[in-house]
């Protein structure tokens, strides 16, 4: 089953079940599975669905923390319910220890021994695990395992 298709058959199921936020986020992602398919001109890839969901994941938890900065506490738990609904599409999430042990691998594999190989650690990891960690948990284990 295509993420269409779960999307559409979720979307049925928040319909009946009058279950508004659901409605919305369902709509929002299907809308931006939409978007892509025709910017790129074919139907998605299993890796481009997970590039859409993992870039519409990061602008709500990006929202949270702006909201949060800002005081404006009264808009998180909406954006934190969205959050909730979009990780269902997501594949499941590394945690930090398996992302480290991928981290440790990679680093080996191109041979970086200093700060100065960030970038290259980096461009060979988050291929790697697209869609099963957040950039900013990958970003802090290579910074903390090349100093």
């Amino acid at each position: 089953m295509s993420l269409l298709d779960s999307l559409n058959n979720d979307l049925k199921t928040a319909m009946k079940a009058h279950d508004k936020e659901t409605l919305s986020t369902v709509r929002m992602l299907k809308a931006a599975v939409t978007n892509e398919q025709i910017k790129v001109g074919h139907t998605l890839t299993s890796d481009e669905e997970v590039s859409v969901l993992s870039r519409e994941l990061k602008q709500r938890k990006d929202s949270v923390d702006e909201f949060t900065s800002a005081d404006r506490t009264d808009l998180v738990p909406a954006l934190e319910k969205e959050i909730e609904i979009v990780e269902r599409y997501l594949p499941e999430q590394l945690s930090e220890d398996d992302v480290k042990s991928i981290v440790e691998e990679t680093i080996r594999q191109v041979g970086a021994t200093s700060k100065a190989d960030f970038g290259k650690v980096m461009g060979a990891v988050m291929p790697k695990l697209k869609g099963q960690a957040d950039g900013k948990i990958v970003n802090s284990v290579v910074k903390s395992l090349l100093s």
